[in-house]
């Protein structure tokens, strides 16, 4: 069975996404391995999913399931330790739970679970397959007859040519210490701290404290979260019908261009959740 899209969840207002709601999608085959993915959109300007692997397997490329895209990605590891390589370069790069990864258009990627146990991880995507970046963009691309996950270049200088490396790198390592960090104007109890702020795709995790609340926020991009601890509440003034939601950990939230919504923890324990917005152009202000 040759390739096969993905499908692609569309909404036209604001949309809260239980975990148990999520699109089911299995994609893979021989050569690049399979792979499980938990669609929660795929909108004609951002792509929000999680993908799964069980311990000690991963995924590849083959003719038909070619792994290089027209996008910037964000995967930020949700479980598990993730092995991320690009196997053009042989760059190699081992992802905990909690860290992420950023790499650009163009950038060949292949995944593996480096312990027995599963990974999980989020991924976000933009510009989405919708606008041809995914597997019609990578049939366009020279196919990669051969892997490697070994740095030669670097074998004879190491560690005096790291900062080289680092500079050189396609696939960038996103810890805490990385992330470029921001407080909301009207309450410093929510917390931002970017991934990726690119022309496509502005990524990043917000923790709101107890008994906080984010001012009014207004995008210029679809955006999607996905809720990593706590419980968060969303308001979404302008929606019909009903306009708070309450969102569990494995939930997710689909805001269209141009929504107003606010988050709120109205609960004794911090709300962590990681979002996407596509492009990556920033906030209207509300």
């Amino acid at each position: 069975m040759g390739y096969k899209s993905s499908p692609r969840p569309v909404f036209d207002r604001p949309t809260h996404i239980p975990y148990a709601e999520v699109t089911r999608h299995v994609w893979g085959d021989a050569g690049a391995g399979l792979v499980d993915d938990l669609i929660y959109a795929s909108t004609d300007k951002i792509h929000q999913l999680v993908f799964g692997l069980a311990g000690g397997t991963g995924f590849k490329h083959s003719e038909d399931y070619r792994t290089v895209f027209g996008a910037d990605e964000v995967l930020y590891v949700l479980s598990g330790t993730f092995g991320a390589a690009n196997p053009e370069t042989g760059e190699v790069r081992i992802v905990q739970e909690g860290e992420a990864i950023f790499f650009r258009k163009d950038t060949w990627h292949h995944g593996f679970s480096l312990s027995d146990k599963p990974v999980r991880v989020l991924e976000y995507f933009s510009p989405p397959p919708s606008t041809g970046a995914s597997g019609v963009y990578a049939r366009t691309r020279p196919y990669l007859e051969q892997s490697t996950y070994r740095q030669e270049r670097f074998i004879g200088r190491w560690p005096m040519a790291a900062d080289e490396e680092k500079q050189t790198a396609t696939i960038k390592t996103l810890r805490d210490v990385d992330l470029l960090w921001e407080l909301d104007p009207e309450d410093q109890g929510v917390i931002t701290g970017l991934y990726a702020a690119t022309e496509h795709l502005e990524s990043g995790k917000t923790t709101v404290l107890p008994g906080r609340k984010s001012s009014m926020i207004t995008r210029k991009g679809d955006e999607c979260l996905y809720v990593l601890s706590g419980c968060l509440h969303v308001l979404c003034p302008d929606r019909e019908g009903q306009v708070w939601f309450e969102l569990n950990p494995g939930d997710g939230f689909f805001f269209p261009d141009g929504a107003r919504h606010q988050y709120a923890n109205l609960r004794g324990e911090p709300a962590s959740f990681v979002f996407g917005v596509g492009p990556g152009l920033g906030d209207k202000g509300a």
